[in-house]
């Protein structure tokens, strides 16, 4: 493909240069990227868009292949293999070694998935408090994650705590380069208390990130006159990789520095262009369904772009756009959604009984909200798929609908000629209040 015979400042993800982030692939739910700087303004919908995660072991791997420098360590799936990295760690001359579990959230080392252990025997002991506990941090909610398995890396001289990340800027359409001396904090606390403490470069897509603007964030960063080429090298390894490899997200929080004023990234986070992923086989590899929700999991086997939220009215739409205003217009009728759901233009009725029963496995459930506007996906199909799903799975929740579009009047007939009680409301502004009122009525 021409994509992959362009220079590295031009090979984008595939939606970067018309300023949109990217979903699954086929039907993505395409959205301006969020800003993380800016927390106050996401919207469920912004919270919908699925991305590629992968844990911190695996995103230093990607970055050490680009030449950024991490601290020497390996992951470990049971306590025996944590048991052997840290021996061979110690060995080797580290004074300490950390014990870190791997989960898909932030926020770990306050809910005590991070030690510090001086001695091997410690290292036993917090490996063995740490795998396989059910991690709770502000990331994953009350009911937790359980670690599976640990990152076990030596112990650094930390002299400095700084913070690093790429991103999307929406406002701009262009990627930013940002940097803090806040570094070791969540980065959308400091945003919002202090935002004069982050320093942004925007990157022009054509010419990429210069090593002028490195080094304006390395003085940014108030680093001394010795680290500075260091810095750049560094910073614009960083910038390499989240190119070549399709990423939607880079953040290395701390990037530290030791007292010997070597540079490292101490914690790494990366998330991938799901759109990018057919050229990057072994970035998919990555994929770990068990940090996943099991519902979101079981909907990809089935091609429906399916994302969990914390609401009670269930969302089945065609369409990515029209899901999240469907989501939006939900908010405002005073409900919450408690998915995004988008079953493509070509749902089968074998896809649109799978979507009812994904989303019927959600407990939190009170009422569902159809919202098609018939194209490729006829209204008639997607009625007679509706309404053959409620019977075989005795659907007993309210179910409301706003139909428009190709073969909208035959779908009405088959609804309103099934025997079951579905609402039918005019407009999408309708339709959501009766959706809102009906998850009320059912105890929402």
């Amino acid at each position: 493909m021409e994509e992959t015979r362009r220079p590295a400042t031009l090979r984008l993800p595939l939606l970067w240069r018309a300023g949109y982030n990217s979903g699954t692939a086929g039907t993505a739910p395409y959205r301006p990227a969020i800003d993380r700087s800016r927390p106050e303004s996401f919207t469920p919908a912004d919270r919908a868009v699925p991305t590629l995660k992968i844990h911190e072991y695996q995103a230093k791997e990607v970055l050490a292949k680009y030449g950024v420098a991490v601290p020497r360590g390996e992951v470990a799936n049971t306590l025996e293999e944590a048991g052997v990295v840290a021996r061979k760690l110690f060995a080797e001359g580290a004074t300490g070694v950390v014990v870190k579990a791997q989960i898909h959230a932030g926020g770990r080392g306050k809910g005590g998935g991070v030690k510090v252990a001086r001695t091997r025997e410690e290292a036993d002991r917090f490996a063995k408090d740490i795998l396989g506990m059910t991690l709770v941090t502000h990331q994953t909610g009350p009911q937790g994650q359980k670690v599976q398995r640990l990152l076990i890396e030596e112990t650094a001289a930390i002299d400095r705590e700084l913070y690093l990340g790429i991103v999307l800027d929406r406002t701009t359409g262009r990627l930013v380069f940002m940097a803090s001396q806040a570094g070791g904090m969540e980065i959308e606390v400091v945003a919002a208390k202090t935002p004069e403490a982050i320093f942004k470069e925007i990157i022009d897509p054509v010419v990429g990130f210069g090593a002028w603007q490195a080094r304006k964030l390395a003085f940014a960063l108030g680093l001394k006159p010795t680290q500075i080429n260091a810095a750049v090298v560094f910073l614009q390894s960083l910038y390499k990789a989240y190119i070549e490899s399709d990423a939607s997200l880079l953040e290395i929080n701390p990037f530290i520095t030791t007292k010997d004023d070597k540079l490292f990234a101490l914690d790494a986070k990366m998330t991938f262009d799901d759109n990018a992923l057919f050229r990057h086989p072994s970035i998919k590899a990555l994929r770990d369904t068990a940090e996943e929700d099991p519902l979101e999991v079981e909907a990809s086997n089935y091609a429906l772009n399916y994302i969990k939220l914390d609401g009670s009215i269930a969302c089945m739409v065609n369409g990515a756009g029209l899901a999240m205003a469907t989501m939006d217009i939900i908010q405002y009728a005073g409900g919450s959604p408690a998915n995004f759901l988008d079953v493509g233009g070509g749902a089968s009725q074998e896809q649109i009984e799978h979507a009812f029963e994904i989303l019927l496995s959600d407990a939190n459930v009170k009422a569902i909200f159809i919202n098609i506007f018939g194209g490729i996906l006829r209204v008639d199909r997607l009625a007679t798929g509706v309404v053959a799903a409620a019977l075989n799975l005795k659907v007993k929740v309210p179910i409301i609908l706003r139909l428009e579009g190709t073969n909208v009047e035959e779908g009405r007939r088959i609804l309103k000629e099934s025997g079951l009680n579905f609402q039918v409301g005019a407009t999408m502004k309708e339709a959501a209040e009766l959706v809102v009122a009906a998850a009320a009525g059912a105890g929402a």
